[in-house]
């Protein structure tokens, strides 16, 4: 019984550390992976302490999305392996990077059911694939909630994954309002897809 808990606390560790090892980017204070630089494999909700400002990085593994406010507020990005050597004028970021999630890989279904009103209220559709327009799919005007039951998904303002994104990890959104979000409207989403890593 001790070595069965034993060995299931070991491999719990395993799973835990290989997650850890699949994602790695590095923060640079400069453009040009120049500056101090500062290395992450997990969530930092303000790399303020690490680093006075952040204006390149490199994506050695996995994906993440990274934030142009501390506490994964504001602007969101996606990020996937590779080199940023200024990220800012590449992706159209008005600021630097403040707060970084890791996005776990994720291997199984996607499920996620999305509403046209707030608190899953008005009409409801639920995705299990990729969406390059609710209106033309759907003909949905708004979504501004919805469940992620499985898998992680990326939802952009406008159709065909183009402007702001938001990433959605499983959980209940009742009101993107609420999230910050008031004056946006998400007409397109797409799965992060363990290709993508």
């Amino acid at each position: 019984m001790i070595a069965l808990s034993l060995l299931q606390l070991h491999a719990n560790n395993m799973s835990t550390t290989n997650t850890n090892m699949m994602s790695r980017v590095i923060f640079y204070e400069d453009r040009n992976f120049q500056g101090r630089s500062y290395d992450c494999s997990s969530d930092c909700a303000d790399m303020s302490s690490y680093l006075s400002r952040c204006h390149s990085c490199r994506v050695e593994r996995g994906c993440f999305m990274v934030y142009d406010r501390t506490n994964y507020m504001g602007n969101q990005y996606f990020m996937r392996r590779g080199e940023y050597p200024d990220y800012m004028s590449t992706m159209g970021m008005s600021d630097c990077i403040r707060s970084c999630r890791m996005i776990p890989m994720y291997r199984g279904s996607y499920r996620m059911r999305i509403y046209e009103r707030e608190n899953f209220g008005g009409q409801m559709y639920e995705m299990m694939d990729d969406c390059n327009n609710i209106m033309d799919r759907y003909r949905m005007s708004n979504c501004m909630s919805c469940h992620v039951m499985d898998g992680h998904w990326l939802m952009y303002e406008q159709p065909h994954y183009r402007g702001r994104m938001m990433y959605m990890r499983p959980g209940e959104y009742r009101n993107f309002m609420n999230m910050g979000w008031s004056n946006m409207r998400f007409m397109s989403m797409r799965r992060i897809m363990d290709s993508y890593y």
